[in-house]
């Protein structure tokens, strides 16, 4: 921020009496679109594209040249990922002699900001995701682009078309979609072949994520889910595993939770219609029991660990101080038979 700020201001009150013929400001087309972990950078640039507007105002020449990304230069650190990243957002490198004629054709430019880059339209198309500003130079090509698909209101939970789908479905199949969605993005985002090159168990970080990359598949999930994923939800839940079982969480919550709760009570069904065949069998019936004794003390612990029963005792010490036959009259109660 401060070597763009700082230094740009300087520039203007120590030139500002000087009769110049140019004042021009290298800002970047972050500024101008946005770009997913640059928030400062961003800003510093915009203030170099409003320092040149406040300088026309003044009567002083001024125009900042919004620079897309170069070959080399500041960009030859960028790696294949950062590359890749940049072609689906529509942006190519701009050649050393592309950018001395841009820089040549701004300096007698009427307005004082013009964004220098090339822009690959049709890659803007395929994306779906147009930044606004630019939203005017695809339209026209746009009628032949595929339609872009229409997400459902994230106040409701997510795609309602997928929540329909996964609602239809078992837990472990649910999980599975949603894993299978969440690797395809993640190898999109890396540049890979295939969902299939992705560890589930294994971290974001480990296979390459950095914050820009992780920005943007948060945004990509949010626009296959329609939910509203925060921007530190692949540091949060660093793993496809556990990303997953958030998009779950978010998308299918109560109705999962229900799922589970239905489940365990048809588990208590099928119990209660075991239990009569097991209560002639004194060693059968001994380990049902202490199993038993077992689950309801974890249910009472979890729950109100400190109950304490009528005659003064809690109930997991009268749990485990009961007879065989106390359990089976506790359960054929709780049961209704």
């Amino acid at each position: 921020m401060r070597p763009k700020v700082d230094a740009a201001w300087h520039l203007h009150e120590l030139t500002r009496g000087l009769d110049l013929a140019s004042f021009i400001l290298f800002s970047s087309i972050a500024g101008v679109t946005g770009n997913a972990g640059q928030a400062s950078y961003a800003a510093a640039n915009t203030f170099l594209d409003v320092l040149a507007a406040y300088r026309r105002r003044e009567g002083l020449p001024g125009v900042s040249l919004a620079w897309g990304p170069w070959e080399g230069g500041m960009a030859g650190g960028l790696t294949d990922a950062d590359w890749q990243r940049m072609a689906r957002q529509g942006l190519r490198p701009l050649s050393g002699p592309e950018g001395l004629e841009l820089l040549d054709a701004a300096a007698g430019a009427a307005d004082p900001l013009l964004v220098a880059a090339r822009l690959d339209l049709a890659a803007l198309r395929r994306s779906g995701e147009v930044p606004p500003l630019l939203s005017a130079l695809v339209q026209a090509g746009r009628s032949n682009a595929p339609a872009r698909r229409t997400v459902g209101d994230p106040a409701t939970g997510g795609d309602n078309a997928l929540v329909a789908r996964l609602a239809a479905l078992g837990p472990a199949e649910q999980q599975e979609i949603l894993q299978d969605l969440v690797m395809e993005q993640a190898a999109l985002v890396l540049g890979m072949s295939g969902p299939g090159v992705i560890d589930a168990g294994r971290t974001f970080r480990d296979v390459g994520f950095d914050s820009l990359t992780a920005v943007e598949l948060r945004n990509r999930l949010s626009s296959a889910t329609g939910l509203r994923l925060p921007a530190t939800a692949v540091f949060d839940y660093p793993t496809p595993t556990a990303l997953t079982e958030l998009l779950a969480q978010e998308m299918l919550g109560s109705a999962r939770e229900e799922t589970t709760a239905l489940s365990a009570y048809s588990g208590l069904d099928k119990l209660e219609a075991s239990i009569t065949e097991i209560i002639g069998d004194d060693t059968a019936r001994t380990r049902v029991t202490a199993r038993l004794k077992d689950i309801l003390s974890l249910l009472n612990d979890a729950g109100e660990p400190n109950e304490v029963g009528e005659d003064g005792g809690s109930v997991a010490d009268r749990i485990q101080s009961a007879s065989d036959d106390d359990m089976f009259d506790f359960i054929d109660n709780q049961l209704g038979i």
